[in-house]
C-alpha cells in the first residue's frame, strides 16, 4: 500500500516539460503535485484544492502573470496559509524586489537543481 503524501504542492507553468521535471521530483518525496498552466487557472486550483505551496513562474501567457497571481493569493485571507515561490529565469535585483512586493515567500532561479527545489518545498512546507 502506498504512502499518503504528505504535502501539496501546485506548479505553476506554462511549459508541460518543467512541470513534468518538478512532478518526478516532488512526488518521489510523498509530495502531492497538482498543476495550472495560467495565473488566472491558478487561483481557481489554488481556492478549490488549497495547496500549502504554489510554485508559480512569472512569465506566462495570457492577462494575468506569476506576480499578478501571487499577489492575489496573499491578498485572500482564506488563502494566508498558502506559501508561494517564485521560479523564474529572471534574476536581477528588481525581479526579486517585484517579488518580494507580491508576497513571495521564496524565489528559485531556473534552472534550478532537484535537491534546491525538494529542499526549498520541504523548509516552506513545514507546519508551524
Amino acid at each position: 500500500m502506498d504512502a499518503p503524501f504528505r504535502l501539496r504542492v501546485l506548479v505553476v507553468d506554462d511549459q508541460p516539460e518543467l512541470r513534468k521535471l518538478v512532478r518526478l521530483t516532488l512526488e518521489s518525496s510523498r509530495i502531492q503535485v497538482l498543476e495550472a498552466d495560467t495565473g488566472i487557472s491558478s487561483l481557481d486550483a489554488v481556492r478549490q484544492l488549497k495547496p500549502r505551496i504554489v510554485l508559480m513562474d512569472v512569465m506566462m501567457p495570457g492577462s494575468m502573470d506569476g506576480l499578478q497571481a501571487c499577489k492575489m493569493i496573499k491578498d485572500d485571507l482564506r488563502l494566508s496559509d498558502t506559501k508561494v515561490i517564485i521560479m523564474t529565469a529572471r534574476g536581477q535585483q528588481v525581479d526579486i524586489k517585484e517579488a518580494k512586493a507580491a508576497g513571495a515567500d521564496y524565489y528559485l532561479r531556473k534552472p534550478f537543481s532537484p535537491l534546491e527545489l525538494l529542499d526549498t518545498v520541504n523548509r516552506l512546507g513545514q507546519v508551524q
